[in-house]
């Protein structure tokens, strides 16, 4: 055997040429599938980051809730009515919203702010500067320092700001497990002054952050969540149910036709750019020879060129057809289940 694979081998890298393409081909493939796979992985990831940043065991929230970002505010009665389920040990309220700066240059941002419950404050991030207490202060607010701090003048601790004609002042600095998908700054400050300072409808609780008393709680505590008509689930349910978002609702979720010109245009793209480089080097090679062998007898005519034409063409064509029966069957799940 050991020597049938010698000559397997030999055989292999005796043609370099051979060897090298596929070498190469095969190279540049997984470098593509990692690199895509990866930077979707990285989205997913980052698309909870306010979950797995807040640390809370179940969230209840509005059944039509489907990211984190896209948070559906609930009457304060559901607060009340959360905390008296048996095997609940505390349930808090957390207010998750947008709003626009105006910082001290004049320039206005866009941030996200998270409102921690007054009491507890419940998911607050580890501080890197600042003292968590002092964001009980008039004005207190704690940026998160990442690469979107910039976006914020990078700002120090007593940097002011106005929000919505409210003075603002940093009072930490701090850091988190993860960062936001979108981009966006994100500040930290009590609930009651982020209910105060941002304008929002008459409900104003985005999530119920509960903590059960055992692991064994959490089955009746969603069954009584559910009775209310809002849905109760743990932090590792609530990062799946963005991921399932981001994957069957975006990531893969073109129309058909949308998916169909994609692929003929890139089909037409490669086969006509494929093409203008073919004729171009083929009449380089033939003006080389011809400097050298003047005798050398060949010629580019309008018949070859129509002719390689319809068979780029051809191909093009058929390349097309197979990939778009291929995208149109597929099922999202199996792009991803690789």
């Amino acid at each position: 055997m050991m020597g049938l694979l010698k000559i397997a081998f030999k055989l292999l890298v005796n043609d370099k040429g051979k060897f090298a393409a596929l070498l190469i081909g095969i190279t540049f493939a997984v470098f593509l599938m990692v690199q895509m796979t990866s930077i979707f992985a990285g989205i997913l990831q980052k698309a909870s980051a306010v979950v797995t940043n807040i640390g809370a065991k179940i969230w209840v929230m509005d059944p039509s809730v489907t990211t984190v970002a896209n948070s559906i505010p609930m009457p304060d009665y559901v607060q009340d009515a959360v905390r008296s389920i048996p095997g609940v040990k505390y349930a808090v309220p957390l207010f998750s919203g947008g709003a626009t700066l105006k910082l001290q240059s004049g320039v206005y941002q866009s941030v996200t702010v998270l409102g921690l419950d007054d009491t507890s404050l419940l998911g607050r991030p580890e501080l890197l500067a600042g003292n968590i207490d002092d964001i009980y202060a008039e004005n207190g607010f704690i940026v998160v320092k990442d690469s979107e701090i910039e976006k914020l003048e990078n700002p120090q601790i007593g940097t002011e700001f106005e929000l919505n004609d409210h003075r603002g002042v940093i009072v930490g600095i701090a850091q988190v497990t993860n960062n936001g998908l979108f981009g966006i700054p994100s500040l930290y400050t009590t609930y009651n002054r982020a209910i105060q300072y941002i304008p929002s409808a008459r409900f104003t609780s985005s999530y119920i952050l509960v903590e059960p008393k055992t692991e064994t709680d959490i089955a009746n505590i969603k069954l009584e969540v559910a009775k209310l008509g809002y849905l109760a689930i743990t932090d590792e349910e609530f990062c799946n149910k963005i991921s399932t978002f981001y994957k069957y609702k975006t990531a893969v979720g073109a129309k058909s036709q949308e998916l169909i010109i994609m692929i003929v245009f890139q089909a037409a793209f490669t086969a006509l750019t494929g093409y203008g480089l073919g004729v171009g080097l083929c009449t380089l090679m033939i003006l080389l020879a011809k400097m050298r062998l003047p005798n050398y007898a060949s010629i580019v005519t309008y018949s070859n060129l129509g002719l390689a034409f319809l068979m780029v063409l051809i191909i093009a064509v058929f390349s097309s057809y197979i990939g778009v029966r291929k995208v149109l069957k597929i099922e999202p799940f199996d792009v991803f289940r690789g």
